[in-house]
This record gives structure tokens, C-alpha cells and sequence, in this order.
């Protein structure tokens, strides 16, 4: 029946139905496409409703912090607020993006700080003032270092030292956790130690006697060189810390140090083996190189160790106008007390148990060898950690009492090691 002509055309009744049957479903089609984009949302471009910026104002307090990021130059972002249609532009700080670390904002840190209270404040230098703040968000107890020179070059040793000094690990250095910039706001954000520095318990008002036992010192002293150690033969570039001194180890419950301060640090490449700098310091830690000639490398900071080592067995200043004169420099001092063979005479009198004879010698000379005035005799940070740790084991000379521990010439003690033991000859 479908194979018999119909009148339209002449054509067969099957493929009449067929056509008819496939326009209907275009047409269907068509109505429902029709149906579909009329009643489709305005796809035109919407103003956002929320926004994560990418820099922050202490002004805009009403934003999410916690993704904020630093970029490069000045970054607009738009900012749609709740009640009002319109678009405020928040213009960031003028910082490269440092690639490293969290971002605290201003904020956050006034937060943390009492708003930077005097009473927070648990150091403070030429570089900036260190405040004891409590981060809210994670409960954690930071050292926040408000910089105090951000300007020119400032500027560029900022972004420097957190790209460089950020990346570092190690038990014997203190941590930088992150840093701020915002506006002329330089702030870097450290690991909060809490048991002072070196300084305050060998200067300060401790009582008639120490809790620094001559263990505690050795452990104290190891671990700072041991830290260097790391600046100088773990790292590449290799870091020249410049600034190391009592007030820059800080300590904790255990009396496990913390070298701190890298605000003078600077990078020495493989290809290097001193830069020229301004000269900067402290009285009586800078190396006679490093002041005569701003050239410093590695060899500046092992006299450094040196003086602090010295400071540490004595409990004196490297430098004190108070004492008598031919007392005055603590390594010549030193130097003078071990040509006579006053070793004894040396120790911090608030130390009440004292070394055996050899131990004090071989730190002594050890200290001195680190302080020599020719800077290519000094020994290898490295070198000096073996040695002082095979103090436990000493020497059948010095299980005998036999070792010599007069001054070389030129000021050094001679040193000899091997892995074995550690002698002493005399110059």
C-alpha cells in the first residue's frame, strides 16, 4: 500500500510520510532552540561579586587576607563592594613578586604585635626593632622584625635576602617564615625563640653563678659553627653572614642556638672568593681584613667565631674601656694569658665547675687560631667543628699533660689534626 503514487508529485506514500515525519521534527527542533534562548540568563559581562586581591590596604578590612600575593609593579584590582554597584581600585605596593615564603599582611602582624607595642619588643638594632607576636589564624608564636631602612638599596638587599636566606634549613639557624611589604612597610617574620641570646646570659644580671656550665658553652659554641658551616660549605652560593656576634645566638629551653640576623648577609659565589662591601659590624667581632679594606669572605666570619668563642669561655666583652688597659682587647688579652700559661685565670668566674687543663687549652687555642690576624692561617669552619667535637677524646699528650699550648708567631696557635686526635705545637 505505501508503494502506490499519491498526488503530491506523483510520489509514493512511504516517502511522503518519511518527509513529512523529519520536518515536523526539524520543526520541533527550531521551536525548542527558540524556547532554550529566551528564557537563557543575560550572558553579558557581570561586574564580580566577590573578589581575592592579589595586594591589600590596611584600609580595605572588610577582605579576605588569605590569599593574598605579591606582584610585580603596580597591580589594579577591582573591587565590587556588597551594598553598591560600583568599583573601587585598590592600588598594591610597588614590590617584585619575591617567589618564596608566606605573605603576611600589615594587618595581620599589627594584630599579631598589640599594634607594635613597646612591650612586645625583645631586640632592637641598627636594622630594625624585633617584636614577640602571636599569629591568630595558626596559633603561632613569631619574632616580627619591622625594618627600620627600606629605602634604595635597602630595597634591593630585601628582596635578596628573602629570596636567598628564605630557602635555608638548618637546626642551628633561625628560621624566616615570611615577610610583609606594603607600602614603605619592610617587615620580616622569623621562628620565635624563647630563651633570650647569648649576650643577656653572659652580661646580664645572671647572679653569682652562671647556668651556662662549660658544657652548655661547648654545645653552644658547635652548634653556631656548625650553622656557619652550612652558610659556608652547604649552600652554593656560599652565605657570608658578617654579623656574627653574642646578641645574634639566640637559645632555647635546651640551649640549642639559633644563629640569627641575616640583615647583613651577603652571597659569595663559587667563582669569588671575597666581595667588596661597605664595612659593617660590631666593635671588636670585625675581622682586621674586613675594616682596613671592606673585603670580606668566610674567613671574616671564622674570626667573628673566633672573638664570640673567646667571649664565651671569659663571659667579657671583645672590647670594655672598663678593665684595665692592657685588658681592654679580648684577644690580645687572651693571647697574652696563654704565652704565660695563665690559662686558669681566663675562665668566666661566675662558671662554677671548671674544665680539665687540656680541654680549656685546646678551646683556647682553637679561638685564638680562628682570631689570627692573618686571615689565610685561620682554620676552615668545618675543621673547627671536628676538632672541637673530638674534644671528648683527647690525645694520649694531653691524657699525659704534656701539650704545649704557647702562641705561634704572628699571634696563631699551630694547629695539626687528623681524625684520629688533635696536638698542640708550640711556635
Amino acid at each position: 500500500m505505501t508503494d502506490q503514487a499519491t498526488p503530491i508529485f506523483g510520489l509514493h506514500l512511504w516517502l511522503v510520510l518519511g518527509v513529512s515525519t523529519g520536518t515536523i521534527f526539524v520543526l520541533l527542533l527550531f521551536l525548542l532552540s527558540l524556547c532554550f534562548f529566551k528564557h537563557k540568563p543575560n550572558n553579558k559581562p557581570i561586574k564580580p561579586q566577590t573578589l581575592i586581591p592579589i595586594t591589600t590596604t590596611p584600609q580595605l578590612t572588610n577582605i579576605n587576607n588569605n590569599n593574598n600575593i605579591l606582584t610585580s609593579g603596580i597591580e589594579k584590582q577591582a573591587l565590587l563592594l556588597e551594598d553598591e554597584p560600583k568599583i573601587q581600585v585598590v592600588v598594591g605596593p610597588e614590590v617584585s613578586h619575591l617567589g618564596w615564603g608566606h605573605w603576611y599582611t600589615l594587618r595581620e602582624l599589627e594584630d599579631a604585635t598589640d599594634g607594635f607595642a613597646p612591650e612586645n619588643v625583645v631586640g632592637e638594632g641598627g636594622y630594625g626593632i624585633v617584636y614577640h607576636g602571636l599569629v591568630a589564624a595558626t596559633n603561632t608564636h613569631v619574632a616580627v622584625k619591622n625594618l627600620l631602612n627600606n629605602r634604595g638599596q635597602a630595597e634591593k638587599e630585601f628582596e635578596v635576602e628573602v629570596e636567598a636566606i628564605g630557602r635555608v634549613r638548618h637546626k642551628n639557624l633561625l628560621r624566616l617564615l615570611g615577610y610583609c611589604a606594603e607600602g614603605a612597610h619592610r617587615i620580616l617574620v622569623y621562628e620565635y625563640v624563647n630563651n633570650g641570646n647569648l649576650e643577656q646570659w653572659l652580661h646580664g644580671d645572671v647572679g653569682l653563678c652562671s647556668p651556662l656550665t662549660w658544657d652548655i658553652r661547648m654545645k653552644i659554641i658547635i652548634g653556631t659553627a656548625k650553622a656557619l658551616t652550612y652558610l659556608h660549605e652547604g649552600l652554593e652560593p656560599k652565605v657570608v653572614h658578617r654579623d656574627i656576634k653574642s646578641s645574634n645566638i639566640l637559645l632555647d629551653k635546651l640551649w640549642n642556638p639559633k644563629v640569627s640576623d641575616f640583615g647583613l648577609a651577603k652571597l659569595l659565589g663559587a667563582d669569588r672568593s671575597y666581595i667588596t662591601t661597605r664595612v659593617m659590624g660590631t666593635l671588636g667581632y670585625v675581622a682586621p681584613e674586613y675594616a682596613s679594606t671592606g673585603m670580606v669572605n668566610e674567613r671574616s666570619d671564622v674570626y667573628s667565631f673566633g672573638i664570640l668563642f673567646m667571649e664565651l669561655i671569659t663571659g667579657r666583652y671583645p672590647v670594655d674601656y672598663k678593665r684595665p688597659q692592657e685588658e681592654v682587647h679580648l684577644v690580645e688579652w687572651v693571647r697574652q694569658m696563654v704565652n704565660e700559661r695563665c690559662l686558669e685565670k681566663v675562665l668566666d668566674p661566675k662558671m662554677i665547675e671548671k674544665p680539665a687543663s687540656c680541654v680549656l687549652k685546646r678551646a683556647l687555642v682553637v679561638a685564638l687560631r680562628c682570631a689570627d690576624l692573618n686571615s689565610e692561617k685561620r682554620p676552615k669552619i668545618g675543621h673547627v667543628v671536628h676538632i672541637l667535637e673530638s674534644q671528648d677524646q683527647p690525645s694520649s699528650k694531653e691524657r699525659r699533660g704534656v701539650g704545649d699550648s704557647r702562641v705561634a708567631p704572628h699571634g696563631s696557635p699551630s694547629v695539626e689534626s687528623n681524625e684520629k686526635q688533635v696536638t698542640y705545637i708550640g711556635g
